[in-house]
């Protein structure tokens, strides 16, 4: 299993049905039907029930940047606990690395502008986020349903935007191969124009995570 909260990209590319983007930028992988409709549905149902207002780290002051809503998953209920021993199993992380699941849901209109999810080393909250489990190495995301318009995820930078598909995940290295966090990952959560978009997000970190 890797160490310190660092998947392969030798290891993922030899899961069945993994494509990686044709990149030299960054790692960036996506998986069709990794989570099965049932247990789609099951995660769904968790996250309308503990919906809240998303948040941000280093507040830009633009309220409108990310106008999705959040929930917690508790990894002691069987659909989340189902979900973290399949990502376990398929990135090779050692689950004391990662943070909790956490859903999204965006409404029509919703959106996260463009973002990287690693922690900016200049930023104002880098030390508040960082200092006990370090930065943010792999994103593992899944929609869990088909959107009827809009709600795709862009990364800007190497022009490839992924539509929103039950089941799909997609997967990338925020770091570079020296550690340094990637730019290139930036990205887009889209806005919904009709419909209701469901995700599920799972981040890892350089160190165990203590909170």
């Amino acid at each position: 299993m890797n160490q310190a909260g660092e998947s392969s990209a030798r290891l993922l590319v030899t899961v069945g049905g993994m494509q990686r983007v044709p990149s030299d930028r960054l790692e960036l992988f996506q998986k069709r039907n990794f989570v099965d409709n049932g247990l789609c549905a099951e995660l769904i149902a968790l996250i309308e029930a503990n919906r809240r207002p998303s948040t941000i780290a280093d507040d830009n002051g633009d309220r409108y940047f990310r106008t999705s809503e959040t929930c917690d998953l508790d990894s002691a209920l069987p659909a989340v606990a189902r979900l973290e021993a399949m990502l376990t199993q398929i990135s090779g992380i050692d689950p004391a690395h990662g943070e909790p699941l956490q859903g999204q849901r965006y409404a029509v209109a919703q959106e996260f502008k463009p973002h990287t999810d690693y922690f900016s080393p200049s930023g104002a909250d880098y030390a508040k986020f960082c200092s006990v489990a370090g930065q943010r190495t792999w994103t593992f995301m899944m929609y869990l349903n088909h959107v009827d318009a809009g709600g795709g995820t862009r990364f800007k930078i190497i022009g490839k935007t992924f539509q929103p598909e039950a089941g799909k995940l997609l997967c990338w290295n925020n770091c570079r191969p020296d550690g340094s966090v990637n730019p290139n990952t930036l990205h887009h959560g889209m806005k919904v124009r009709k419909g209701v978009k469901y995700v599920i997000t799972k981040w890892y970190r350089e160190k165990e995570w203590a909170w």
